[in-house]
């Protein structure tokens, strides 16, 4: 499969491009348009496994510790990715997004492992050979733990190796990624600030850090997930143009945007603080995604704002394991927004339910999609859904309980078992038509 036809070229997402108008006629007859993209995510510490370099292996190790588990193996996708590929491409996606380990392949400082790249090649290339359109991120919220003892997002030279690791990444890689993201969720310290949920989670940060800053040899470790708003956003940003400036001077023609984490924030209360949320959490990240080839949207529920934080869910709706509201018509709303304001072509590069119950998860795609039609009846240029996860796997500071995978993965022997929600969706995206 020749990757620079798997979807609209260049010109098609500076312009808005044919796809947009053919959009059109396709939504309105039930079908999404021809060449929309469908597929399934991971990022690469959730289930490569053994990441020991990276700043969360550490974090997971120190005591005290937020990890209710250590990563350890994950779901050994490092050595399994061929199998898992094939796996999704036999289910009827065509587009599989995934992330490189920038702690893989810049262990030490300014010592960059060939083997690592080659390796995300041949990951690329066994896309390729599985007409799988790869969806490449450079940076899904780990980094070298050398890194993160200087300071990691919090020290302005941050931005520097950044567009470093990512120049050095795109000449190696870039004749064969189709489309590619800078940052995942760079606003997700920002928003995990209005969750209670998350905050009190955080709340021994501090003492974790310093017992990550001591395991590492530093006076100072400081970690993307919990990171200070007010020193990492504007380096964040910096960094995502610089990234994005360093991927387009190497090989290959393609995409780069960003993807950012978004609720459907609602209104609660005449006082409710829901403008100062957007305008604090998306503003700036809307307004880079302005200035970029396409924003990815990453939503899961909605937030009912008050004049405080979130309000919790109200009593007796339905939750996921998360905690969260089982809300699929969030997504809607969330692309609508996020098209209002950064005026760019809209991938959705997350969308998913934690759930044991996957007949809930079928649900969720089923209305979730709906959401999606709507919006391409109004013209709304959105190019593809690509649903979290393709397997289950490791949940941050949740460990391995939050089932949000289309194929389970036992643990102890790797087997992977499809679920009936991977058929349901991939029968979806053979025939490009939710009915």
């Amino acid at each position: 499969m020749n990757l620079s036809s798997a979807g609209p070229n260049r010109r098609q997402f500076l312009a808005g491009g044919s796809m947009a108008v053919s959009s059109l006629a396709t939504a309105a007859s039930g079908a999404f348009p021809k060449g929309f993209l469908w597929g399934a995510a991971t990022a690469a510490h959730q289930v490569e496994g053994n990441n020991v370099n990276s700043d969360v292996w550490v974090l997971e190790h120190v005591k005290p510790t937020m990890y209710v588990e250590p990563s350890g193996d994950a779901c050994d996708h490092y050595h399994r990715y061929r199998d898992d590929i094939r796996l999704l491409a036999s289910l009827g996606f065509n587009t599989y997004r995934f992330s490189i380990e920038w702690a893989r392949i810049e262990p030490e400082k300014g010592s960059f492992s060939n083997a690592e790249l080659e390796h995300y090649r041949r990951m690329l290339g066994t896309c390729r050979e599985n007409s799988l359109t790869p969806m490449v991120t450079f940076y899904h919220f780990t980094m070298p733990r050398w890194l993160a003892a200087m300071g990691g997002w919090e020290n302005e030279a941050t931005v520097d190796l950044f567009a470093r690791y990512c120049e050095r990444s795109a000449k190696h890689l870039g004749d064969l990624i189709a489309i590619a993201s800078t940052v995942n969720e760079p606003n997700i310290p920002a928003l995990l600030n209005w969750i209670p949920q998350f905050r009190s989670a955080g709340a021994n940060q501090a003492e974790v850090s310093s017992a990550a800053a001591r395991a590492v040899g530093s006076d100072r470790f400081a970690s993307m997930l919990f990171g200070a708003t007010e020193k990492t956003a504007s380096h964040l940003i910096a960094a995502h143009h610089r990234g994005l400036a360093a991927m387009k001077s190497g090989p290959g023609k393609y995409p780069v945007g960003v993807n950012l984490a978004m609720s459907d924030d609602q209104a609660v209360g005449p006082d409710s603080r829901r403008d100062e949320k957007r305008r604090t959490v998306y503003g700036p990240w809307l307004a880079a995604a302005a200035k970029s080839d396409y924003i990815g949207v990453q939503t899961y529920s909605r937030s009912r704002v008050g004049n405080g934080l979130d309000l919790p869910p109200e009593q007796g709706v339905e939750l996921t394991d998360m905690g969260y509201e089982f809300w699929p018509e969030a997504l809607e709303q969330a692309i609508r927004y996020a098209h209002e304001q950064a005026r760019v072509p809209v991938y959705v590069t997350e969308n998913g339910v934690a759930t044991e119950n996957d007949s809930r998860r079928i649900e969720y795609i089923r209305r979730a999609l709906s959401g999606v039609e709507n919006c391409l009846r109004d013209g709304i240029d959105v190019r593809g859904y690509v649903h979290w996860s393709m397997l289950d796997n490791f949940k941050w500071i949740f460990g391995y309980r939050p089932k949000f995978g289309l194929i389970a993965v036992n643990r102890e022997t790797q087997e992977r078992t499809v679920k009936p929600s991977a058929r349901y969706l991939g029968e979806i995206a053979r025939r490009n038509a939710l009915s």
